[in-house]
């Protein structure tokens, strides 16, 4: 593991959809705990929560992992993980930090991996990840957000915009963006600094913010889209998942 990489996963308890889902039992244990393990088995750097909740803290510590509480009043998981960054690492000793969700148990830890491949490149910003859109539904599907990118490098797309809509038309691969972001830590920094911008409040995209204010976003392009668990509908097709331990 590197010294100068650093895993954070904001948690809250106060879900709209699924209230109290970090917690929810997936197959013998709770969700965060899962998304915690496959943080940990990507071995890149230390994994730390980051929560408003005494409960979710407790939940992380019994399971042999750290967890550091923030303030409730934060607007987004970046502002949430940038508090926490401060609180875990005040000697500035990461240079990179990863902000995973806590709502993606089954994230495989080489796609966690492949969303630090791009900053590589010192032009580069942000890292995320994206999977090409296989399923004809997903292509119109507001709730999938797409891509849309000029490609750098086999596998990899420096990230032109993002959006719900159907995009880019004409003939060629969609690609669905997966939530999951690397960040150089003046990068998260200065994003967090940002105002809300204009495209990022119609679309509803918080990664709008760094485009608009001319930040660079690199994507690597993995081969499936985790599930995030968002809905009990999606909460069962999880507990499937991992019970057959997949």
């Amino acid at each position: 593991m590197a010294d100068d990489v650093l895993i954070l996963i904001p948690a809250r308890m106060a879900a709209t959809r699924l209230p109290g889902k970090p917690l929810l039992d997936i197959a013998g244990e709770p969700m965060i705990v899962h998304v915690l393990r496959r943080a940990q088995a990507a071995q890149l750097g230390p994994v730390v929560v980051a929560t408003d909740n005494e409960a979710i803290a407790a939940c992380v510590e019994k399971a042999g992992g750290r967890a550091v509480m923030t303030r409730a009043d934060h607007a987004s998981g970046s502002d949430r993980i940038f508090e926490a960054l401060g609180i875990v690492d005040p000697k500035a000793q990461a240079k990179i930090v990863i902000n995973m969700q806590g709502d993606l148990p089954t994230l495989p830890a080489a796609d966690l991996k492949a969303a630090l491949g791009p900053l590589s490149d010192p032009a580069v910003d942000i890292a995320t990840i994206a999977a090409e859109i296989k399923k004809p539904e997903e292509r119109t599907n507001p709730n999938v957000v797409k891509i849309v990118g000029s490609a750098v490098a086999p596998g990899r797309l420096q990230a032109l915009y993002f959006t719900r809509a159907t995009a880019p038309s004409g003939d060629g691969p969609l690609y669905h963006h997966i939530g999951l972001y690397a960040y150089r830590r003046s990068a998260l920094a200065r994003f967090v600094a940002l105002p809300p911008s204009p495209l990022e409040k119609r679309e509803k995209l918080e990664q709008l913010r760094a485009l608009e204010a001319g930040m660079r976003i690199d994507v690597s392009i993995v081969d499936s889209v985790p599930l995030g668990v968002d809905t009990p509908e999606e909460l069962e097709i999880a507990r499937a998942i991992l019970k057959s331990g997949r």
